[in-house]
């Protein structure tokens, strides 16, 4: 082996393990963990970066939001590096929250982790403990359970367990801080844990199509204060009835939104081909140019299919 061969092979053994950043891939996650939250503590530092430092827990709120839902963007893409990266995006916010907790003497980033640990230990005794889930359904029911003994236990602790003004419910412990979907699709799925539920899906829509009766009655009389109500009745039962579908309502209406942004988009396109501006078409050519395009989505989708298919 000539000289400059072995000049090589030594460069590539001392490059192994790197990633494309330059980084060693055999650290441990957590000495990854603890080089994010050294890196965090830096920014936060006298001379680290402005802009870090004038952070606080409100301002970062909406990134907090933002991050989380560029990690369901990426999760749908499948594109793995993408997801990785949202994620690490999100984790990221944990440290800041957690970082700027510390420099107030409220807790630290290993507070919560221990929170969480202790509580996945908690609350799966069947792993842990000697008790058994015979299903997924008993798992639920008594992650319920836990849940409230463990509310219980803390207004005790922090003396406000026997003076509180509300008694204790099963609805405890969802944010009202939650997207409206979200927050409905939590209520109805606690209650759900104990047997207050539909027979079966034809009860939910059923239910849907009184409400929608309703809110027509509603918009009849000309009452906004009611039609508001009707709404929001028809949209919980939506929420209601996506859950009992086991179908996420917040992703489902992220998707359909997608969907129509998508072909909107496509209309503007094809009314230009023409010449045109889709914003100046009289209403009859823009639904036209929504069936075509929906149309041809649908060709599209079928060409996909068969190739795959063939793939096969």
């Amino acid at each position: 082996m000539s000289a400059r061969s072995k000049k090589k092979r030594k460069r590539t053994k001392k490059n192994a393990g790197k990633t494309r950043f330059g980084k060693m891939k055999h650290l441990t996650p957590g000495e990854w963990f603890e080089r994010l939250v050294a890196v965090q503590a830096r920014l936060r530092a006298p001379k680290g970066c402005p802009w870090d430092r004038e952070q606080t827990h409100q301002t970062l709120r909406t990134y907090l939001l933002e991050e989380a839902y560029e990690v369901l963007e990426a999760l749908e893409t499948g594109n793995d590096a993408k997801f990785a990266e949202e994620m690490g995006d999100l984790l990221l916010q944990i440290v800041f929250h957690s970082q700027i907790a510390s420099e107030e003497g409220r807790f630290t980033v290993a507070d919560v982790i221990r929170e969480i640990h202790d509580k996945m230990i908690r609350r799966h005794p069947h792993v842990f403990g000697e008790t058994r889930a015979k299903d997924s359904k008993e798992v639920l029911r008594n992650w319920e359970q836990i849940k409230a003994e463990e509310r219980r236990a803390s207004k005790v602790q922090s003396g406000s367990g026997e003076g509180g003004k509300e008694a204790p419910s099963l609805l405890d412990g969802v944010s009202r801080a939650l997207p409206a979907t979200l927050e409905g699709f939590q209520l109805t799925r606690k209650a759900s844990r104990i047997g207050f539920d539909w027979e079966d899906a034809q009860g939910v829509i059923a239910k849907m199509q009184e409400e929608t009766a309703e809110l027509k009655n509603a918009l009849r009389g000309k009452d906004q204060e009611k039609t508001e109500e009707e709404m929001g009745d028809l949209l919980f039962a939506a929420v209601n009835l996506a859950r009992f579908l086991h179908v996420d309502p917040e992703i489902a209406l992220k998707k359909a939104n997608a969907k129509f942004s998508r072909r909107f988009r496509a209309m503007e396109a094809r009314a230009r081909e023409s010449g045109r501006e889709f914003k100046e078409l009289p209403r009859e050519e823009m639904e036209e140019l929504w069936d075509a395009t929906k149309n041809a989505e649908g060709e599209l989708a079928t060409r996909e299919l068969a190739k795959a298919q063939a793939r096969k």
